[in-house]
Formats: structure tokens, C-alpha cells, sequence
């Protein structure tokens, strides 16, 4: 059985992605890491769903939902830097916004729905949402006042969502035209 995740764009991460024109274009791969710089992708596998979310004042938008393909390193992905001053993955420079430069970056290729902006998660499913971990037990979104975020902090990282959750984003963006 295969398990949904949701990670955060942050507002840079979007606007590298805006400025660069990939609105409307499917990413083929995402950055984990294992440095806070970059959300480590350590519970998914193959098969599994991440929904990208980011928040622009206090609504939650759903930007892509990525279906993880692999987490190894492809000729896609360019040559291996030699040199710490060398691009991680120079044959996803058009993706890079996603964490290619994060230190100890890993790709992760993804089967992606188009980048949007335009998709904001309900408000009153924001209440609803739910994160499971490894031990079954589960946590709400906080600071939801008034069906808005008020602040990020809950939403910050890579988290497993419970099934119900899971289906509750795939109503949001399977309503929406693609």
C-alpha cells in the first residue's frame, strides 16, 4: 500500500519557480536532503503520492502532487560534481528551484502534475487534515483560524498524511481543471 505526504514550498522556492516560467510544467524530479535545507524524502518510496503545498498569506495552495518514480541518481541527472563548486545535477538546471544546490541534495524523480498557483486547499478541510508517524500516531494542522494559516511551522518538512487526508487532497485537485 502505497503512502501520501505533503512538503512545503516555501515563498523562494515559488518564486524561483514562477520567475523561471515552470508554472503549467510538470516537474520530473525534486531534492531530498539530509540537511535542513531541503526536506528529506526518507519515508517515501516508489509509488507513493507528495503533495506540495505552500502558503501565501494564510491559504494553503496544493502546487503539484508528485508520484515518486525512484530516488536513484540517472544519466538524466548530468555528471557527478568532481568539486564542491561543480552543479549537483546539472541535467535538471530547469528544476534546480526544488533543492538541486540544498546540501547533500539527492534527486528524486517524480511523475508530477503541472506547477500551479491557482489551487487553494479548502478552509474548512484545513481543520480536517491530518499527519500520521511511524508509531499511528496522529496530529492536526495548527494555528488554523478562521479556515487560514496563521503560521507555516506545522506545515515545514515532509510529513506522512493519514489515508483520509490523502483522499481529501486528491478530491481537492481531482475537482480542479487540470
Amino acid at each position: 500500500m502505497s503512502d501520501a505526504f505533503t512538503v512545503l514550498w516555501t515563498h523562494d522556492t515559488c518564486r524561483a519557480l514562477r520567475g523561471a516560467g515552470r508554472e503549467g510544467e510538470r516537474p520530473p524530479v525534486a531534492f531530498s536532503g539530509v540537511h535542513s535545507s531541503l526536506p528529506a524524502w526518507s519515508g517515501a518510496h516508489p509509488g507513493d503520492e507528495v503533495y506540495a503545498l505552500h502558503v501565501n498569506r494564510g491559504e494553503v495552495l496544493l502546487v503539484s502532487r508528485m508520484r515518486v518514480v525512484d530516488r536513484e541518481r540517472r544519466d538524466c541527472c548530468g555528471t557527478a560534481p568532481a568539486t564542491w563548486r561543480d552543479p549537483g545535477f546539472p541535467g535538471h538546471h530547469d528544476w534546480a528551484a526544488l533543492g538541486a544546490g540544498g546540501c547533500g541534495a539527492e534527486a528524486v524523480h517524480v511523475d508530477a502534475t503541472p506547477v500551479r498557483f491557482d489551487l487553494p486547499v479548502p478552509g474548512d478541510l484545513l481543520g480536517r487534515l491530518t499527519w500520521r508517524n511511524r508509531r499511528g500516531g496522529t496530529r492536526g494542522l495548527k494555528y488554523v483560524v478562521d479556515g487560514r494559516l496563521q503560521r507555516v511551522v506545522s506545515l515545514q518538512g515532509f510529513y506522512r498524511l493519514t489515508p483520509e487526508s490523502a483522499d481529501d487532497l486528491a478530491e481537492v485537485l481531482g475537482s480542479a481543471a487540470l
